[in-house]
């Protein structure tokens, strides 16, 4: 049998078991709190280091999206290339890593949220 059938096989097996469930991620439930505690410390203005350098504020679900002096920051439905999960997965230059680390669940939160689309939910 072709390993690709194989494959689709034990997928399909487990979609209809309900092994494999995917959370629904809310901005305001799971994303805010993250924010709110690691993000905003450095960019909020006046003051934030981050903020400061560049121009990214995260006062708000809009401004976030708005993105900073370089442009966009999240790519809805693509957390591969949006810089917001680049910068906390550790998938730049360490001279660009966040100063207040996100466990791992926060990261993953944050990715799924940004796969979804990165909705104001």
């Amino acid at each position: 049998m072709n390993s690709h059938l194989i494959v689709l096989g034990a997928v399909l097996m487990l979609l209809q078991t309900g092994c494999v469930t995917q959370q629904r991620i809310s901005y305001q439930r799971d994303v805010v709190p993250i924010i709110e505690t690691k993000c905003l410390p450095c960019h909020m203005p006046p003051g934030g280091a981050g903020y400061q350098r560049n121009l990214l504020n995260m006062d708000s679900y809009d401004l976030i999206m708005e993105g900073n002096v370089y442009g966009p920051v999240i790519v809805p439905g693509d957390s591969r290339h949006s810089i917001l999960n680049m910068l906390v997965e550790g998938r730049v230059d360490i001279s660009m890593h966040t100063p207040h680390p996100l466990s791992a669940e926060e990261i993953k939160t944050l990715r799924l949220w940004v796969d979804q689309g990165a909705m104001n939910n």
